[in-house]
């Protein structure tokens, strides 16, 4: 129960993150053709005023399609009219128009040379399998070269579209964490808030209401109890708490090391911060964690970050044991994923959001679009990356990186 509800977290952020590409893509007059969470096959879809909304059978993320990501090329038309073209020969007077106007770079012709071309692929004797992909490919084009299409718009709109996705896993981050700092408080106090189950806090006695008074001997403060908790390094530490008015000495038990830290298994409640201050320790927080991000992944370069990559394996893990540790402990969780998404969307890498940015901006210098021919090159860089991020992160969360 605990990994599903870890998935439809995380499905929640890729929810939250293409809700804000298809909201600015509405507000600069750029109509998406498709919202979706997750990928096709469709499983349940639904088409209001041209947007066609739908969830998709694999869960791995989502999509918003926008027309005209990329400006069409005389490559296009035959990728997707190719079977037509073998099989009715007469199509290739119109699709050659469309083509040599298309190489001509005068849109608004070509586009106006897009019906005759669907009235002949609509008469052509063509099996099911080349008519719908004729079909395909029609729609493809008409999007590409319409007013609306991405490809089309000032710059300054492009950036809006592309940069709203990782900005609203940004907010949403932001907002969470100055929610928990009301909620949930946001200096530690000495109070036991919760105890993890089969855990050794549990094994020995130690209850929600507990106040943490000693650990191994020493006199502790709430920020000094996690320190002391992992200088034990795995041996044998009693701890003395205050409960209904005496010391009581619990029997001396061996801390667990997780994720890299020795801890007993129970979380301190924290003292509540009023809306300002907790605006302030969020925004405080979220920077913190961005820059600690910024330097982990500089440290990929020389290969020592290798073992802090985590894949959707290991988040769904993760955000599952958090889970198990209280609701309040996975929407931590959940916030620094949220955050870690937004940032790693922004590497400037095709075809993250950040690529897409960056191309935007050289476009924008150039004064002209950068060649189809280049988008590609560096799209498929960037997914070799992005793939060997992955796996690297899959190596870490099944046993081999740890």
């Amino acid at each position: 129960m605990t990994f599903l509800i870890a998935i439809l977290g995380l499905a929640l952020l890729v929810f939250i993150h293409e809700l804000g590409h298809f909201g600015a893509a509405r507000l600069v007059k750029m109509r998406p053709r498709r919202f979706y969470i997750g990928f096709p096959p469709a499983l349940v879809k639904v088409r209001r005023k041209g947007i066609e909304y739908g969830i998709g059978a694999i869960p791995l993320g989502g999509y918003v399609k926008i027309p005209g990501m990329h400006r069409p090329a005389p490559s296009d038309v035959d990728v997707h009219l190719g079977r037509a073209l073998e099989e009715a020969p007469e199509l290739v007077s119109p699709v050659e128009r469309v083509k040599h106007l298309l190489e001509q770079g005068k849109i608004v012709a070509a586009r106006n040379a897009l019906p005759p071309l669907r009235d002949a692929v609509e008469r052509a004797d063509l099996t099911p399998v080349a008519r719908r992909g004729a079909a395909r490919g029609l729609e493809e084009l008409d999007d590409g070269l319409g007013n609306d299409a991405y490809w089309r718009a000032p710059a300054w709109k492009r950036i809006f579209v592309i940069f709203a996705g990782p900005a609203m896993n940004l907010l949403f981050a932001i907002v969470l964490f100055a929610a928990l700092f009301v909620v949930s408080g946001g200096d530690a106090t000495r109070t036991v808030d919760a105890v993890v189950p089969n855990h050794p806090a549990a094994q020995i006695g130690i209850k929600p209401g507990d106040e943490i008074v000693a650990i191994d001997g020493i006199f502790v403060t709430a920020p000094e109890i996690p320190t002391v908790i992992n200088a034990s390094h795995g041996r044998k530490v009693r701890v003395i708490v205050y409960r209904d008015g005496k010391l009581v000495s619990l029997h001396p038990i061996h801390a667990v090391k997780e994720q890299g830290s020795y801890r007993l298994g129970f979380i301190l409640s924290g003292r509540s911060l009023n809306a300002p201050e907790a605006i302030w320790r969020s925004l405080r927080l979220t920077g913190d964690v961005t820059a600690e991000i910024g330097k982990s992944m500089s440290r990929l370069v020389t290969g020592s970050g290798r073992k802090q990559l985590s894949s959707p394996v290991g988040i769904v893990r993760g955000s599952s044991t958090a889970l198990q540790e209280g609701v309040v402990r996975y929407l931590w969780v959940l916030g620094l994923i949220s955050l870690s998404l937004a940032l790693l969307n922004l590497l400037p890498l095709l075809p993250l959001d950040g690529g897409h940015i960056a191309f935007s901006i050289v476009e924008a210098i150039r004064g002209r679009s950068v060649g189809r021919e280049v988008y590609e090159r560096v799209s498929a860089v960037g997914i070799a990356v992005v793939l060997l991020l992955f796996f690297v992160g899959l190596s870490n969360d099944l046993g081999g990186g740890r």
